[in-house]
């Protein structure tokens, strides 16, 4: 078939390679001068299938609301709230029931490690060097997190996450650069989980796919799709139409102006994080692989010679401006944890990237309702994490082939049935 993807973040390129090896005849396009420029760009990288949960489950509401009047709190609303905001809220708060949690946490873990496996078989496959590392350590400061964590142990158990919960001392074996200044009551240890860069590996997962065949056109911005012709693309600039026999849309936030005049209404919205990144000072005192510092739901992750502090959901404020009051938290939990092991002062990065997310939680994978039009889409702050297995299985689909992992409630009926 001939396939037009548009989208070249992490989740269009996993796309385009695993059509690219169905044998499909793919063309990727991308508003971007680049692949993996936005949501993909510097995100945390961590791989944790048993932490990929939804926003959306009972008790947030009163979560949100601490972290809203908290200086530290990881969540924030900034001005202005836009309509798509406050919808996404409402949308939000109805999802958060108990029934409709478990269920949708069951979806997104299923896919998420069978997506780590994907992962694992296409690095080890086409033999792909990036940076990476194994293990991710869930820091617990006190008392406090400790007891506030053992509703998650249950779900990593569930999920059938390999873990163990260690004391301070054996912690700091497994990360010797913690500092030995900051209160440490224990840790949660999950060793099969991993770090990596996100952007490095769609890079050179976009190469193998060239190689197989696969085209793709920087630089293009695609008008919306026609109701009369959905299956053809064309440039918002204007340009002649070209036919295909399907269209893949992993354009993230961009799918909702291009889907509007199909009658699609996906209700994506923006969740903005933030991170910083900065070389390595003194190797010793850098994380080994990934920790998450659990009170304040901040990672901190070794990338080659850099580390990244990642952390923080915004709603809301302006797309290319980062808020003063965004990146503080991340400084103050890298400087409590690896103080000395960063040159901030040599090459720093800041970033902010939307992250596409659906008030439920999982992603929108599978046929779209209007014919030849297909979606990957709403992977939020888990797209890194959903990514190859998410491609495979919209492959399957396209295919009319069973996929390997459950996808009950992954399709669009589900937006239906809320």
């Amino acid at each position: 078939m001939k396939i037009a993807i548009v989208g070249a973040g992490i989740i269009g390129v996993t796309t385009a390679w695993e059509l690219a090896c169905d044998g499909h005849d793919v063309a990727v396009f991308e508003r971007r001068q680049a692949a993996a420029e936005e949501s993909s760009f510097a995100n945390a990288g961590v791989v944790a299938p048993g932490y990929v949960t939804p926003w959306a489950a009972p008790g947030m509401r009163r979560k949100v609301l601490r972290s809203l009047l908290s200086a530290h709190g990881a969540i924030k609303l900034r001005w202005p709230l836009h309509r798509r905001d406050l919808a996404f809220m409402r949308a939000w708060q109805k999802a958060c029931r108990l029934e409709t949690y478990l269920a949708n946490r069951g979806r997104m873990q299923r896919l998420a490690f069978y997506s780590r496996q994907r992962l694992h078989g296409i690095v080890e496959g086409r033999e792909l060097a990036y940076e990476r590392s194994d293990g991710y350590l869930v820091l617990l400061r006190g008392t406090r997190e400790q007891k506030l964590i053992q509703p998650g142990l249950d779900v990593l158990r569930e999920a059938g996450a390999a873990f163990e919960v260690v004391d301070a001392d054996a912690a700091r074996r497994i990360e010797p650069g913690l500092a030995e200044g900051t209160a440490l009551a224990g840790a949660i240890h999950l060793p099969q989980d991993e770090v990596g860069n996100c952007r490095q590996f769609a890079l050179l997962l976009k190469r193998e796919a060239e190689a197989l065949g696969a085209q793709f056109h920087f630089g293009c911005d695609i008008a919306p799709l026609s109701a009369a012709h959905p299956r053809s693309l064309s440039l918002a600039s204007g340009s002649e139409s070209v036919a295909f026999d399907a269209i893949i849309v992993c354009a993230g936030l961009g799918a909702v102006p291009l889907l509007a005049p199909l009658g699609l209404q996906i209700p994506l919205a923006p969740v903005y994080g933030h991170s910083i990144s900065a070389p390595i000072r003194e190797p010793l005192n850098a994380p080994r692989s990934a920790v998450m510092d659990e009170r304040f739901k901040v990672a901190i992750s070794r990338q080659g010679q850099r580390v990244r502090v990642a952390g923080g959901a915004e709603l809301g404020g302006e797309p290319g401006r980062i808020h003063p009051a965004a990146l503080p938290t991340l400084f103050k939990v890298l400087q409590d944890w690896f103080p000395g092991g960063v040159n901030l002062s040599a090459g720093m990065q800041q970033w902010k990237g939307a992250r596409p997310m659906l008030p439920d939680g999982p992603p929108i994978i599978g046929p779209s309702g209007v014919p030849g039009v297909w979606l990957n889409l709403g992977h939020g702050s888990s797209g890194w994490a959903l990514s190859c297995g998410s491609a495979r299985v919209l492959a399957d689909l396209v295919a009319h082939r069973e996929p390997e992992v459950d996808i009950d409630g992954l399709g669009m009926e589900r937006l239906l049935r809320r």
